[in-house]
């Protein structure tokens, strides 16, 4: 299991550098938020909130915190590998576009999501029961509130070991966390993880590999 384990994808969840800023998916379509957008409303509606291309961020933050992305309009048919930088987000407009699934692991790490808007012919991410309210209006359905799976009476599809706690990993998903000192499969191993020996031995190895490798390109050059 290593330090911890994605539930239901059993991926791990990796926190991208750019998470905090996303600059680059800020500039994924151009011109500001739409006046009528989810993301423009809660930035007006936020104190210390400006713009920034499709993005609101917290001003005077550092870094700055990016709070709402409007991706409306943007003829996206999926979703863009950059929305990861967008995971601190707490409104996302994703509607007017001709998106055909929203998997979930494409949310993995959107833990402070409170507010998506999506394609009315889409689904919000998870299903219905991820959200506190959907509703459905216009041409979009909007999802508010993202529920807490851990604390949810709905049960897991696969439980947390015994050594191991539930925590949020996104929209319908959540992740097993190892309790301090368990690690490793299963959260099964206590004490500190053996970094020393296991970058000794990992070192070892790749230096065999590489004179192993060497000595094999200096006999075919002195092949005739």
């Amino acid at each position: 299991m290593g330090g911890s384990v994605l539930l239901p994808l059993l991926l791990p969840l990796l926190l991208l550098p750019g998470a905090a800023g996303g600059a680059a998916v800020c500039g994924l379509c151009p011109g500001p938020p739409r006046n009528d957008s989810v993301v423009s409303r809660y930035c007006a509606s936020r104190a210390g909130a400006e713009s920034d291309g499709r993005c609101c961020r917290e001003r005077g933050a550092r870094p700055e915190r990016l709070l709402g992305l409007d991706l409306s309009n943007c003829s996206l048919r999926s979703l863009p590998p950059a929305l990861a930088e967008a995971a601190a987000t707490v409104v996302l407009d994703l509607t007017d576009n001709p998106l055909t699934a929203l998997p979930n692991a494409s949310f993995l790490g959107f833990t402070q999501l409170q507010c998506l808007a999506v394609p009315l012919s889409l689904q919000c991410p998870g299903g219905s029961g991820a959200w506190e309210e959907v509703t459905a209006s216009g041409g979009g359905r909007l999802c508010r509130g993202q529920r807490n799976l851990c604390n949810s009476s709905r049960e897991l599809a696969w439980p947390c070991p015994e050594n191991a706690a539930c925590a949020p990993a996104g929209p319908g998903l959540a992740q097993c966390l190892c309790s301090s000192p368990f690690h490793g499969y299963k959260c099964l191993r206590e004490g500190a993880f053996p970094v020393l020996p296991f970058c000794g031995i990992l070192g070892a190895v790749t230096l065999s590999l590489s004179v192993l490798l060497w000595g094999t390109q200096r006999r075919k050059a002195k092949t005739p």
